[in-house]
């Protein structure tokens, strides 16, 4: 329709109005005339005015014209409901469908879709159905289309698996058939807004006082820090928390999948992996962004994950004048992380002895932050690590501060977290850069993890906060 118009009523073949359920010529349910009337719609619509108009503009200018439609089509026995259909196929058109329910709760920290009848979340650490439903697969493949297209990706059977992200920075994996058997699969990590700086990650045990104060000298005194832990356990929120602690003076370049890091300093560069094309031509990897990012004249570098070749590059700009950089990687203890580093070291097919690559590893990170989902769903920092050499052919560690934990007879996680008594190797080094230290004497405990409070945000909700509001924040 010219101007960007909705044709308000739908026509029969003999041009007379027709009303949208008369195409069955009986009472529908409410999901029969959500999609008759969204066919209807879609037919009427100039979809140009998707390409044509963000998303904010785009909602502004559909709305009224959608209820205009609504209200002229639908069925007598769903008349009283128009406002709420009209806003139901908002949702269908420019949003995410029957999940947008599910994106304004925002107590809600995952979404998972398992085809179209199996649609679960995650609350405070419990996962749980949800009763939400596609009409069919054709329906969930509609949504999957708009999710992706948002960010110039595709998915289909040549290349069904992307990563992608939504406009609020929740990050989203698609996997469809005919690698997924069971239908076309969602899985939604959500950013929640709760405002959020250190000092809530300490009151709600997260993380202790002295353990942060360590980390913010460690990062102010550029060293190399990898976030390592099991997935879902926060890693990517830690470290966004982690980098606001770097100078605001020094330019950082950010390399992610899909981006998802929102940095509060102002000299920051993001780049981001590009899918290849169905020949598999003209594709972006980590590995290629990080081997770019060294010619861009950076202070730091921080990679949003390594899993796989570009360890080396990574560990190459660490050791060759990018000191503070920063990493996550999937691990469950900061042994199993260097172990990980070396087999992905090795991935770039170069035939470099297991010695050689091991004392690569010791000389180019200087500390290891391990972060775990423990039993009741809360998200704590269980270990900070220090790398502090070679002894033969073992890499050295020692813990400065681990997390003391037990489970209770309500299978709450109880304890507390403790200096280990150990005075770290590159205290020195940070007290003479002008950094401040924490105290390292083993008998003191940092902090007491609390119960939780009913009408509080657990320490789940606290690692699945918005990351943009939360150093804006700060």
């Amino acid at each position: 329709m010219s101007n960007h118009q909705v044709s308000t009523k739908t026509e029969n073949s003999n041009g007379a109005p027709q009303n949208a359920s008369s195409e069955s010529g009986q009472d529908t349910t409410w999901a029969q005339e959500k999609e008759n009337l969204h066919n209807l719609l879609l037919k009427a619509l100039d979809r140009t005015i998707f390409q044509e108009l963000k998303s904010e503009e785009l909602d502004a200018r559909l709305r009224p014209q959608i209820l205009e439609f609504i209200e002229k089509n639908i069925s007598s026995e769903f008349s009283e409901q128009a406002s709420r259909m009209a806003e139901e196929l908002q949702n269908e058109l420019i949003g995410l469908g029957p999940l947008q329910s599910l994106i304004h709760d925002k107590s809600i920290s995952e979404i998972m879709v398992n085809g179209t009848e199996n649609i679960y979340v995650e609350k405070s650490g419990n996962i749980q159905p949800t009763g939400i439903k596609f009409r069919s697969e054709e329906h969930l493949r509609l949504i999957i289309d708009q999710i992706v297209g948002h960010i110039g990706r595709r998915v289909d059977e040549k290349t069904p698996m992307v990563d992608a992200r939504l406009p609020d920075g929740s990050r989203v994996n698609i996997i469809i058939p005919p690698a997924a058997l069971s239908g076309s699969t969602i899985t939604i990590r959500r950013f929640l807004h709760n405002k959020l700086d250190a000092n809530d990650l300490i009151q709600f045990g997260s993380i202790s006082q002295d353990m942060l104060t360590f980390l913010k000298a460690a990062i102010g005194g550029a060293m190399n820090i990898v976030v390592s832990g099991r997935t879902g356990s926060g890693k990517t929120t830690l470290l966004n928390m982690l980098s606001g602690y770097i100078p605001s003076q020094e330019r950082i370049v950010t390399v992610e999948d899909s981006a998802e890091l929102s940095l509060q300093q102002e000299h920051v560069i993001t780049l981001e992996t590009v899918q290849a094309d169905r020949d598999g031509n003209h594709g972006v990897t980590i590995r290629d962004l990080v081997k770019n990012s060294l010619r861009m004249r950076p202070d730091r570098i921080i990679v949003g994950e390594c899993r796989g070749d570009e360890a080396l590059d990574m560990l190459q700009a660490m050791n060759t004048g990018h000191d503070g950089s920063m990493t996550t990687i999937h691990a469950n203890t900061p042994r199993d992380a260097l172990s990980r580093i070396a087999t992905m070291f090795m991935m770039a097919g170069y035939d470099i002895p297991d010695r050689v690559i091991k004392q690569h590893i010791a000389s180019a990170i200087d500390m290891i932050v391990q972060i775990d989902r423990l039993t009741d769903g809360s998200r704590k920092v269980t270990q900070i690590t220090e790398i502090t050499g070679m002894e033969g052919d073992v890499i050295t560690m020692q813990d400065i501060y681990e997390l003391d934990w037990k489970i209770d007879e309500n299978g709450v996680v109880t304890g507390h977290h403790k200096c280990m008594g150990i005075r770290p190797k590159s205290a020195d080094k940070l007290k003479a850069l002008g950094q401040i230290l924490p105290d390292f004497h083993e008998s003191a405990i940092e902090s007491v993890m609390p119960k939780p409070d009913k009408e509080s945000p657990d320490s789940n909700e606290i690692f699945r906060s918005n990351d943009e509001a939360v150093l804006k924040n700060r």
